[in-house]
């Protein structure tokens, strides 16, 4: 792996120092947006660097940490020992000093946890999302920092107790910090051993626990042990080649990402998830929903959720300008261009989509696999609603119709019902139930469906309503009995009912 022209990374030794003074000059993200103001810090985040610059002029140590860490720009060697412990981060590596002049050796990003932990990202300057040079480079082992698939892993990810979590393909170690908080034993691999050295900057300088940091490609580097949760942002990316270590795949079209969710099924304990995002193909001749299921490993019930789609043309010139070859010379541009369509072409591949998948080991007999196309604005974090999703899975599964229409239910809080029609007429041409959080579903119910749902508050059988609005329409009891259990299935199985008693899943 060529790790020409990058850095030496900084010592951990002394990180709980450095941590101490970036706190102290407010060198957090709650500090950055006080300083920036919102304009200059959303414009960061875009990579544009010249309002966060204009808001650094001061002298201050947070304007300091600002322009050394973040824009990447020296400051003077006074400013720097005013900020932080500037002797110590000299020798551990994490800045250098030119002349009266201290630089950046590493990107050191606050990041926000979930419950309002200060947190610090390390990568390689100039890779964080916002970062003053952009990602673009062409270095193969180089590490990036935060990015948006990082954070929407995070935020899908179910966040209950467990005793051992896995991290595949850790990177700058942000999936790892998070598991941290609740995994008793956390294990980061990586192919780059560049990127488990991040992660030991990344964990040590946010207070964390140590990892098991092992180097090796997807499961190989664990060998036969199992995890209670196993997450994983991987090289998705599906292109000619394995140009680029911290996003090419390496392997042909989707094949890494397939491996890495057929494999997981064997390191899961019982009741454990996996919850990875993906691209896949969608190849000619072929349904994509049924190329995803093909993916899920015995044992295992599944959510997968497509997000994106990007025809083969879009796909190509979006990650050829990630690498920054846009920039290149027009013909090599040309060439590389041509080489991700010739490709495509090869595979049978008309386009690409990108989601999120997740598994559940649950050993059924009947699996659960949920293949949808969600790309409609959600709230997240989802950890909460992901597990709710397969609780449900749990609860639907174990009652046939009959148990369904003796069952309790409550219509979910955050739910809301519209009604939709002319103004001034009698009758409402359809309702639509709406979620208010989590996925944000929509949808159209019946006279029936809208009279059931709306009085569900978990005191009377589902039967027993039903039978109360069949005296009401005038309608055979027994019919709307035998026709409505499909529905009721439907509106539990999407969140807008919950049963009333308890559907917590196992805990792993």
């Amino acid at each position: 792996m060529s790790t020409t022209g990058l850095p030496r990374l900084p010592s951990p030794d002394r990180a709980a120092a450095l941590r101490t003074a970036l706190l102290a000059a407010g060198f957090t993200a709650d500090g950055l947006l006080d300083l920036l103001g919102a304009p200059a810090y959303a414009a960061l985040a875009r990579s544009e660097t010249v309002p966060a610059l204009r808001a650094t002029r001061g002298d201050g140590p947070l304007a300091s940490l600002v322009r050394l860490f973040l824009l990447q720009r020296p400051v003077p060697y006074d400013r720097a020992a005013a900020a932080l412990p500037v002797e110590e981060a000299l020798a551990d590596g994490w800045v250098r000093r030119s002349g009266d002049e201290v630089h950046a050796v590493v990107d050191v990003r606050p990041y926000g946890g979930p419950d309002g932990e200060d947190w610090f990202i390390v990568s390689d300057l100039g890779c964080a999302v916002g970062g003053a040079g952009g990602i673009g480079s062409r270095e193969e082992g180089v590490v990036l920092g935060v990015g948006g698939a990082s954070t929407t892993l995070a935020g899908i990810t179910v966040r209950t107790p467990v005793g051992s979590a896995l991290d595949v393909g850790t990177g700058s170690g942000i999936q790892a910090l998070h598991a941290a908080q609740h995994a008793t034993r956390v294990t980061a691999t990586d192919v780059n051993p560049r990127a488990l050295d991040f992660t030991r900057l990344t964990l040590a300088l946010s207070g964390a626990p140590e990892a098991e940091l092992l180097a090796g490609s997807l499961f190989e580097p664990v060998g036969g042990a199992t995890y209670d949760l196993i997450v994983s942002n991987p090289p998705f990316v599906i292109s000619p080649g394995a140009r680029l270590t911290y996003r090419d795949g390496g392997m042909g079209g989707d094949d890494l990402c397939r491996a890495l969710v057929q494999q997981a099924g064997d390191r899961l304990n019982p009741g454990g998830y996996a919850q990875f995002l993906a691209n896949w193909q969608h190849v000619d001749g072929e349904d994509w929903h049924d190329r995803l299921r093909s993916w899920v490993p015995k044992g295992c019930d599944a959510w997968i959720v497509q997000r994106d789609v990007q025809d083969v043309t879009q796909y190509a010139e979006l990650w050829l300008r990630d690498a920054g070859d846009h920039r290149d010379d027009p013909e090599a541009y040309a060439r590389r261009y041509e080489a991700w369509l010739e490709e495509f072409e090869a595979r049978r591949t008309r386009s690409v989509g990108f989601g999120w998948i997740t598994l559940r080991r649950t050993d059924a007999e009947v699996p659960s696999i949920v293949v949808e196309e969600w790309p409609h604005s959600v709230e997240q974090p989802l950890g909460d609603t992901v597990r709710a999703h397969f609780a449900r899975q749990d609860y639907l599964r174990a009652h046939d119709d009959a148990a369904l229409l003796e069952g309790h239910f409550r219509l979910v809080e955050e739910v809301v019902q519209e009604q939709v029609g002319a103004p001034g007429a009698e009758d409402p041409e359809h309702v639509v139930l709406r979620q208010n959080r989590g996925m944000r579903r929509a949808t159209k119910v019946d006279t029936v469906g809208a009279g059931f749902a709306g009085v569900c508050d978990g005191s009377l059988s589902a039967g027993r309503i039903l039978d109360a609005i069949a005296h009401l329409v005038e309608e055979d009891p027994v019919v709307l009995r035998d026709r409505t259990p499909e529905a009721i299935r439907l509106l539990v199985e999407q969140g807008f009912l919950e049963p009333a008693e308890s559907v917590e899943p196992a805990k792993p």
